[in-house]
């Protein structure tokens, strides 16, 4: 879906859970403390042994990390780091608690699975002797129990026995010819976000209203395409595990790469049919790397067709200095800032973007994590207004709840029915949120947000994979200029042309201009008019017919013929 906070865009890169505590350790001694970790060309001066162990274990710290660090404790104070960590740590209690615990409630979600015992049974377990770890669990849904549509629809879950993860999943065939149409794969962001938001207030065959009752979409995804809406990763959604969490992209890949083997293996009917991969927002994270991971696996059973990212986070680099840009006016929009802000943020960029740079070249926490909340400060004159950050068009008011929208309360409400959990097989004991905190800082504490992933999309252009960029216009956080931006920065094989090309009204099939686009061969940017970070929600039939266009293989969107 979307960012659940500025976390969200500005996590960083990637280690392990135990390097995390580290990680977190080395917060705690810098901000609750009175020593200043000095870091200089040898090993810090005033630290503890905890700290001497983790410089230990990391080994000769290169000079650009060093200077990362050198960089934001010069930059901002004690407090400032303080207030940002107190920002994205608020759910996880008291700062003071021992660091250790602390990481530990983070990490692991503690669930015991109490199936009943009829519901289980319900459940076809498929399994493959390439991923002996994994299985599938299966069922096939009666579509008039729920009401959510007529056509076959299927849940279950990717179950991983040995680390007791268990990834849940609702696969809804096409109204329209399921033996035929495509099959896309829709992944909603955060990191820590159910893709339910994408099934029930986006894209999906129905929405839920204020009564807790289903609404149909006359423009669901699943008009000309069967579509999957995966939980992912671990202890998102219907979700769950009872060991450790999964906290960046990379190892997300993985499982998912395996689910769709399974799931191929159980319709192999579809497996020859077109696929896709589709997700917004952190989405720019996952599908690209998700896709990569398909065309690497040689082995593999199907075969990728294209990528659709929406209001896509994929190269912080670019995307954060646009932040300006859309708030000062030069999106299309009114200023929603004074000169004044404008200026700051103007000022703040190249700091930020030196910070990113360390980020990029050197990939790991200790480099990514400060540039993360150094460059939080970009996005405070706009927070500050209380626009809503997925919409430049609206305030976001405490009755729209957390995440600026109703709507997404009654699909927690919804979803947390026991009648709707026993219907798909969820865990009766499962608390369905929206999107998961914990989930969330998992991602941030192991620097996975701020580190790049326009690689892979440059990766899938050079092997012909074709790549769709949508962007609704009125979104904020993951606006259409910093993602027009990076695309035409990005190296592949045809970058030249692309970049070469001019943005040309998109006329939809009304005869309307519903947006712009720009398009070389098979890479296709386009700005989506008045629609916010989640374009499907506030422009539904736009969004149908932008699907429908691309998963037919018109990549020009009718602006080449």
């Amino acid at each position: 879906m979307r960012l659940t906070t500025l976390l969200s865009v500005l996590a960083a890169c990637a280690i392990a859970p135990t390097n995390a505590f580290s990680l977190e350790s080395l917060f705690k001694q810098q901000v609750l403390s009175n020593n200043v970790i000095n870091v200089n060309d040898d090993k810090p001066a005033s630290i503890d042994t905890e700290l001497a162990d983790f410089f230990e274990k990391a080994k000769s710290l290169p000079v650009e990390a060093k200077a990362a660090w050198r960089l934001i404790q010069n930059t901002m104070t004690k407090e400032e780091i303080k207030k940002q960590i107190d920002k994205y740590n608020n759910r996880l209690g008291d700062l003071t608690q021992s660091a250790k615990s602390r990481v530990e409630s983070q990490f692991t979600k503690p669930v015991k699975p109490t199936l009943d015992v009829d519901e289980e049974q319900k459940f076809e377990i498929l399994s493959n002797a390439r991923f002996a770890d994994h299985s599938l669990r299966i069922k096939k849904n009666n579509p008039e129990k729920l009401g959510l549509d007529t056509v076959n629809q299927y849940t279950g879950f990717l179950d991983v026995d040995v680390l007791d993860k268990h990834f849940f999943y609702w696969f809804f065939e096409s109204r329209n010819d399921p033996k035929n149409d495509p099959v896309i794969l829709w992944l909603n962001g955060g990191p820590g976000c159910s893709s339910a938001t994408g099934l029930f207030f986006e894209l999906g065959p129905s929405s839920i209203n204020s009564t807790l009752h289903p609404v149909y979409n006359p423009y669901s995804w699943n008009s000309n395409a069967s579509v999957i809406f995966l939980d992912q990763p671990v202890g998102v959604g219907y979700s769950y595990t009872g060991g450790s969490a999964v906290t960046n992209t990379d190892d997300a890949g993985k499982d998912v790469f395996i689910f769709l083997e399974l799931f191929f293996q159980k319709f192999p009917q579809f497996s020859k049919n077109d696929f896709h991969i589709a997700g917004e927002s952190y989405g720019g994270h996952y599908v690209p790397k998700f896709a990569s991971e398909i065309i690497n696996s040689s082995d593999r059973s199907f075969e990728l067709t294209s990528i659709l990212v929406g209001n896509g986070i994929t190269d912080s680099l670019i995307q954060l200095g646009y932040y300006r840009p859309m708030a000062c006016g030069e999106g299309g929009y009114k200023p929603v800032i004074s000169e004044e802000q404008c200026a700051f943020m103007e000022h703040e960029y190249p700091r930020c973007a030196a910070l990113v740079k360390i980020c990029y070249d050197i990939p790991s926490a200790l480099t990514c994590v400060p540039a993360q909340l150094y460059c939080s400060s970009l996005s405070k004159p706009y927070s500050d207004t209380g626009l809503n950050p997925y919409d430049i068009r609206v305030n976001c008011t405490s009755e729209d709840g957390p995440l600026c929208y109703k709507g997404l309360e009654y699909v927690d409400e919804y979803l947390n029915q026991e009648g709707v959990k026993k219907a798909v097989g969820a865990l009766n004991e499962t608390k369905f949120e929206d999107c998961s905190t914990n989930v969330g800082l998992g991602f941030f504490f192991n620097g996975d947000g701020v580190k790049p992933f326009q690689q892979y999309v440059a990766e899938l252009l050079e092997h012909d994979v074709p790549v769709l960029l949508y962007a609704g216009d009125k979104d904020y956080i993951c606006n259409w200029l910093g993602n027009h931006a990076w695309s035409d920065a990005l190296e592949y094989k045809n970058h030249e042309q692309f970049a070469a090309e001019s943005l040309k009204p998109w006329i939809n099939y009304e005869g309307k201009q519903a947006g712009e686009i720009k398009n070389y061969d098979k890479f296709t940017f386009l700005r989506v008019y008045d629609a916010g970070h989640m374009v499907p929600y506030d422009q539904p039939e736009n969004a149908l017919e932008l699907v429908n266009r691309w998963i037919s293989g018109d990549y020009s969107f009718g602006t080449k013929k």
